[in-house]
């Protein structure tokens, strides 16, 4: 979704090239942006981009330096491909902001130690500063975005959640089905009496390369 927002952003004048390991990803990708000339999709990792080097005016992640071993060769690769002076802007969950309340204390940890597992750091927004920092370029700003219901919202970012926990914690033989399904239905319990409550920060490192 945000390779089209790129694209109507940058207009006819301008290009994004998409990038993702996942052949289903960017097929999904593909779909969602076929109505935009000016995109391109490529398969390749974020340690070693099919970029050329100094070749892009901006660089945009949301949400995949968690999922990377090597956060600092990953960020040194996208600084590879942009120009000097050119903009970085990483977005990421910072999985340490959670708050997700319940009356069975010890069953949500459960639940969500299963979930930490999914990721390889859940505390990539508290070290990208220094990273960026360390290797001469500039962060000029982090943005943070608090996500909080009180409400369970049928397309907020809680449900959704809910269901993925779930079938990670089951798939992976992390809890028993009938815990994981009782931590889903109290939270549907919670929301019915008005005692749901989510929070979560995102946050968006905005860096702009030397030079």
């Amino acid at each position: 979704m945000l390779t089209a927002e790129l694209a109507r952003a940058v207009g006819s004048d301008g290009c994004v090239i998409g990038i993702d390991p996942s052949t289903d990803m960017m097929a999904v990708a593909k779909e969602r942006c076929s109505d935009y000339a000016n995109v391109e999709f490529r398969a390749g990792a974020a340690n070693s981009l099919p970029i050329e080097d100094e070749s892009a005016d901006k660089a945009v992640s949301v949400q995949v330096f968690e999922y990377i071993e090597d956060v600092d060769g990953a960020l040194a690769d996208t600084l590879r491909c942009v120009k000097p002076g050119g903009r970085l802007v990483i977005s990421d969950l910072h999985f340490g902001s959670l708050i997700w309340f319940s009356e069975e204390p010890d069953r949500m940890q459960k639940m969500l130690t299963s979930w930490n597992r999914h990721f390889v750091s859940g505390s990539v927004p508290e070290r990208l500063p220094a990273l960026i920092k360390a290797r001469g370029d500039y962060v000029e700003d982090v943005l943070s975005f608090t996500m909080t219901d009180h409400q369970l919202k049928p397309d907020g970012l809680a449900i959704m959640m809910m269901h993925l926990i779930k079938q990670y914690a089951v798939a992976n033989d992390h809890v028993d089905p009938t815990v994981a399904q009782s931590w889903f239905d109290e939270q549907l319990s919670l929301a019915k009496v008005g005692r749901f409550f989510f929070s979560m920060t995102q946050f968006i490192v905005v860096a702009r390369k030397k030079g």
